[in-house]
């Protein structure tokens, strides 16, 4: 089981703070095609991703066990 933290809008637009994913391994790209059409979240392209506290690229792969943030793009001023 993989754990996905979801924050800004994320949270908003699906209505809870985490996901569970029952399906590994995959790669970052294949979560975040995943969770983006599961959960109608749209295109997550410019989504900072973290597995376990750590910033990750596309192609590292995400295992059982793992925590996943995903975090949108923050503007301020």
């Amino acid at each position: 089981m993989i754990k996905v933290l979801l924050f800004a809008h994320l949270q908003e637009k699906a209505g809870q703070e985490s996901l569970e994913i029952d399906r590994s391994p995959m790669t970052v790209e294949e979560l975040k095609d995943l969770v983006g059409t599961k959960y109608e979240l749209g295109t997550l392209n410019h989504v900072m991703v973290a597995v376990n506290e750590e910033y990750a690229l596309d192609d590292d792969i995400i295992h059982s066990g793992d925590v996943v943030a995903l975090i949108p793009p923050v503007s301020g001023g």
